[in-house]
């Protein structure tokens, strides 16, 4: 039985069509993107057995004398990208495993180099950016747009927050008998019935973790981590260099560079690999002038053996990449852990001359904000708790593919002809507090989102409702709008 009008607006909100449209507009804008970057994200779980298995004939390599230096090592990547410059040196994980020697070219491009660590042979050069799990992770990330495409991602992630929550509204038992349609689908209720149940009861089993996996990944948006980067400036929570980095920044491989911040403290940078550093402080005590990071020479090639002999018993989680300074004046050299479970990366600066460790940052030691996000990014990319991490993740963006697939069936065998198919308005207009306080505590942890409401909101009464077969297309009937219903 269908409640009138009159009884309708008699209820409390949130009422149940009014949440139902909200989540019908926010599920028809964000699927196509919930499929793409469900997708991408599910093959990206999987990285460190990808690489492993595409990198197979590079480390089970014949050795039958001694090891060359690491000096010579590096010399060899640079003279086979001619006028480059050594920029990372990845410490091999077994003594019959390829060398990788990130070196960049005079136009700041980076080029990963394997060779033979016994014959120096050159086995394979490629640029970083076009290797698979990098152009993987610009489409997850990015949508291989840029800056302009972490927008829009983040955008998309905050409507998909938005669906989840009204739908769990809209799935939680209203005098509901029995367990079906709620915890399990029925089968056997014919095919509205399925579809409907298919829906509503995959959403609330993934719905913990698709929360988790969209609050966990923007840190990462363009938009959303420099807002965070502002917050945590007035908050007084800032650090010289967080763990992560924001937009594109993020699409290129970091290594660990030493900078100093305002005060003149020694803090370990990132320095991206394929376009310079970022975020670097310049200035200081023993790194006076070293901004930028624009790919020099060091003055003392033997260093990288100072360095690696240091670092190797160790044994920091793989991979480990060692990295000279941006000045050839300086003695600093940094050693990172770059594995992918990140509480426990390790950041080192070395003596290049005598391989003393000036000092060393492990997960302990950073803020406690950046241990929650970077506990936080190791879970959004399966790397935190092992294969049930990864399969947890898996399962979660099967669940979000099925959640879109069955809500556009839905939607298509539903809407009458003609029409988009939105939910009808049935309320007259009227002030919620209630809403007004959620949709501006959405909108300030969700910057983007909140945006693009008062968008929709404004075109919706200002030109969509005047255009009269517009308006019939998209069921914009009455004079409420769609914050009222």
């Amino acid at each position: 039985m269908t409640d009138s009008p009159q009884s309708a607006a008699a209820k409390a909100w949130p009422d149940y069509r009014a949440v139902w449209r909200w989540h019908f507009y926010a599920g028809l804008f964000t699927f196509p993107f919930v499929i793409i970057l469900s997708i991408s994200g599910a093959i990206y779980l999987f990285k460190p057995q990808i690489e492993a298995w595409s990198e197979r004939d590079y480390d089970n390599l014949l050795i039958n004398g001694i090891l060359t230096s690491v000096s010579d090592q590096v010399q060899a990547a640079l003279a086979a990208v001619p006028d480059s410059t050594p920029s990372g040196y990845e410490l091999p994980l077994a003594p019959n495993s390829a060398v990788r020697v990130i070196v960049r070219t005079k136009d700041g491009e980076a080029i990963r180099v394997y060779l033979h660590p016994e014959t120096l042979a050159i086995l394979h050069t490629f640029p970083e950016k076009e290797r698979f799990m990098r152009w993987l992770f610009r489409l997850h990330g990015e949508l291989l747009m840029g800056d302009r495409g972490s927008n829009i991602v983040e955008l998309a992630a905050s409507w998909t927050i938005i669906m989840i929550v009204t739908g769990l509204y809209l799935w939680w038992p209203r005098q509901t008998k029995g367990w079906g349609g709620v915890a399990y689908p029925r089968l056997r209720n014919g095919s509205g019935i399925f579809w409907r149940d298919l829906h509503s009861v995959t959403g609330i089993w993934i719905s913990t973790f698709a929360l988790f996996l969209l609050l966990t990944g923007l840190p990462w948006a363009k938009f959303w981590g420099n807002y965070f980067k502002a917050v945590r400036r007035v908050t007084v929570t800032a650090v010289a260099q967080q763990d992560w980095t924001t937009g594109s920044e993020s699409t290129a491989a970091t290594l660990g560079q030493l900078t100093a911040d305002a005060t003149g403290k020694s803090v370990l940078t990132i320095r991206n690999a394929t376009s310079g550093e970022h975020s670097g402080h310049g200035g200081g005590k023993r790194n006076a002038g070293r901004r930028g990071g624009s790919g020099v020479m060091p003055k003392d090639m033997t260093a990288f053996d100072r360095v690696a002999v240091t670092v190797s018993p160790l044994k920091l989680e793989h991979p480990v990449v060692v990295a000279p300074p941006a000045s050839a004046d300086s003695d600093e050299w940094t050693a990172k852990s770059m594995t992918a479970n990140r509480p426990y990366r390790v950041n080192l600066v070395v003596s290049g001359k005598t391989g003393e460790i000036f000092s060393r940052e492990d997960f302990k030691d950073k803020h406690l904000v950046d241990k929650v996000v970077s506990t936080g990014i190791a879970a959004h990319e399966g790397q935190l708790f092992g294969w049930p991490n990864q399969l947890l993740g898996l399962l979660t963006a099967i669940g979000l593919v099925l959640l879109s697939v069955s809500g556009v069936i839905m939607w298509w065998r539903r809407r009458d002809q003609g029409v988009l198919g939105a939910p009808k308005v049935l309320l007259s207009p009227r002030l919620s507090f209630g809403l007004v306080v959620l949709v501006v505590l959405f909108g300030i942890y969700l910057p983007l989102f909140g945006a693009s409401l008062l968008f929709v909101l404004l075109a919706e009464f200002a030109v969509l409702k005047r255009i009269p077969k517009v308006r019939d297309w998209l069921g914009l009937y009455g004079v409420s709008t769609a914050l009222d219903a």
